[in-house]
This record gives C-alpha cells, structure tokens and sequence, in this order.
C-alpha cells in the first residue's frame, strides 16, 4: 500500500523537467540499430526502476526492474526531441523478432 506522503523528488504541481535528448542518447550508451519496418532506431539498456512499462509488440508488462531495451527514431517528421519523447520500452526479444523475415 502506499505512503500518504508525497515524494520529494519533484515539488507538487511543478512541471516535469525537459527531456534531455543529448543526455539520454550520449548517457545511457545508446546504439544505433534497424528497427521494425527498416527504420533507424537508437537502442539503450535503461536503468531498474520501480515503474511498469507495455511492451508495443506482445502488449504484456515489462516490470521495471527486468531487464529490457528502449528504442526510439533517431529522427522524425517533428524533430529529434519528439521521437524521444515517443520511445518505446520493448522486451528484448520482442524488439529483435518484432517486424523482421524469420527466413
């Protein structure tokens, strides 16, 4: 059950912070792989957390703390900035059979 307290991480009603796209391509070690469809993705390994992700291909739960990628576009029609606010928490074997020939 959760705590009645607030969190302190982040003061209520303050807005989130803005996505930093340099730190999160250069930081967590990013790769660059082909994604489903051919596209170019940045691929990274996210640190455990206590959140609770959906995969985009089986739709099951990805618990933060199991080890799973993140990828998103390394561009897009809005910028480089909109495609990392859209990236995706995939099971890793779901992101390396997800939209590839098995033959």
């Amino acid at each position: 059950m959760p705590s009645g307290r607030r969190s302190s991480k982040r003061p209520y009603g303050q807005p989130h912070p803005e996505l930093d796209v340099d730190r999160l391509r250069a930081g967590g070690s990013a790769r660059v792989e082909t994604g489903p469809g051919g596209e170019e993705y940045f691929v990274a390994v996210p640190r455990p957390s206590d959140r609770t992700f959906t995969c985009p291909c089986c739709s099951r739960d990805i618990p933060g703390d199991q080890q799973h990628i993140v990828a998103w576009a390394t561009g897009g029609l809005f910028g480089e900035e909109a495609a990392a606010a859209a990236r995706r928490h995939w099971h890793t074997a779901c992101w390396e059979t997800f939209g590839r020939s098995r033959g």
